[in-house]
């Protein structure tokens, strides 16, 4: 903890340059822009709760998935990164029992931790998330208590960078830090997160979103025990490959894609069935290449191109997992593109059946593809159909990449970012 004026002091500094430059990159504009946003929400927090003088700085990133297209419902492996976009807090420590947290542009929050219980009449909401969190500390043995904060996030929600397990992270990492010296794991923290959203805030979702925002970097994840994943973080340094990560919103349109959606697991599972399992990871890929005419006697085509899918993207998030421990870029690149080619061959989740004449996804991959050329990759970003793709763009062509994309999507639609090498974090 510091003083208000200790930190207003560092952030006019510089201060926190070394740390702001781990966060977010070396480039010194981003750094600046970074030292003002920080300096800009403390000055709301001061407005907010003039009574405190001594104050903590918290952060935890969104996310974007790089391998594994939906394969983590089946149990699967993905590969995912942190990126530098994140959400940010003031905060100060009270002794009242209560979590008081005013996000930018939305009402405060309060929630009294003398009762941890569900309320029905939170659900989808912020509240629900603190209070979920919290209770599960509780539950755990770790200890909890009463903090005011003011947030500001910068992690574009709609985009699958996943704005709302930053907002998790971050909750966690306060009371880790807070309360119990830093001493809860982040692949507690990860657990915790996607425990309050299904059971208080009403959203069943995996665990992918929340692990990699919480560990940071580049993070692989088997799901084949859903209990207890495995967890490796990559050791590979990204900011020295040369690329740049570009996240495209494609300004789909997202309504009525929840049946698109759901077909996926589903049909994926008809094909599991058939063999009298549960989800594809555990058939054998082998015996489902013996016996295809077989299972197509019983299920649509579709299906068993998504359960070939799965079992070649399955293998590839591993792949490209490796590759990076290998520090072997360009065989990265060649699955990632593999794994692109396959969403749209196989998955077919680029365009909705219900409206096949709106295919922004796919006009963004073939524009990408015709400004990369072979110099860079793209792919499908997130679970498809409308929304974000994803590229990996030479630093050298970013301006053109992005001037072009943007000359067909509209301004401010490409999101140049890079992976931030650490999770949830107190500055």
């Amino acid at each position: 903890m510091e003083t208000k004026n200790q930190v207003k002091a560092n952030l006019l500094s510089g201060g926190y340059h070394n740390r702001f430059a781990e966060i977010y990159g070396k480039d010194e504009s981003v750094i600046a822009a970074q030292q003002e946003r920080y300096s800009k929400a403390l000055e709301e927090f001061d407005a907010l709760f003039p009574q405190y003088e001594e104050i903590a700085l918290f952060s935890a990133p969104g996310r974007t998935e790089v391998g594994g297209n939906h394969t983590d419902h089946q149990r699967g492996i993905v590969l995912a990164a942190a990126v530098n976009l994140d959400v940010i807090a003031v905060v100060s420590f009270n002794n009242t029992g209560v979590i008081r947290v005013k996000s930018q542009g939305f009402p405060m929050d309060t929630v009294s931790l003398n009762d941890l219980s569900i309320q029905k009449e939170e659900a989808g909401t912020s509240a629900a998330i603190i209070r979920g969190i919290a209770s599960r500390f509780h539950d755990l043995g770790y200890q909890i208590g009463g903090f005011d904060a003011y947030t500001t996030s910068n992690v574009l929600k709609g985009s699958g960078l996943s704005s709302s397990a930053a907002f998790e992270n971050l909750i966690g990492t306060i009371l880790s830090y807070g309360y119990n010296n830093g001493g809860v794991s982040p692949i507690e923290i990860a657990k915790i997160s996607q425990y309050a959203e299904v059971h208080y805030f009403g959203k069943a979702c995996g665990l992918m979103d929340q692990m990699v925002s919480s560990v940071g970097g580049f993070v692989s994840i088997d799901f084949e025990d859903t209990e207890n994943p495995k967890i490796e973080k990559i050791d590979f340094d990204f900011a020295d490959c040369g690329y740049a990560l570009c996240i495209v919103d494609t300004k789909g349109n997202h309504a009525d894609l929840t049946p698109e959606y759901v077909a996926i697991p589903t049909e994926m599972k008809q094909v599991a069935a058939f063999f009298g399992k549960e989800v594809l990871r555990e058939v054998d890929q082998k015996e489902f290449h013996e016996k295809l005419a077989q299972v197509r006697n019983t299920v649509s085509d579709r299906a068993l191109l998504r359960a070939i899918h799965f079992f070649h993207e399955n293998q590839r998030a591993l792949d490209e997992a490796n590759a990076l421990k290998n520090n072997d870029f360009a065989a990265f690149q060649k699955l990632v593109r593999a794994s692109g080619n396959s969403s749209f061959k196989f998955l077919q989740n680029i365009y909705a059946n219900s409206d096949p004449a709106e295919q922004g996804v796919a006009l963004g991959l073939a524009v990408s593809e015709e400004i990369l050329g072979d110099r860079g990759v793209c792919r499908v970003h997130g679970g498809g159909f409308a929304g974000t793709i994803q590229s990996f763009v030479p630093n050298d062509l970013v301006n053109t990449y992005q001037t072009e994309v943007e000359n067909l999507f509209g301004k401010g639609s490409c999101y140049v970012l890079s992976i931030r090498p650490l999770g949830g974090i107190q500055i």
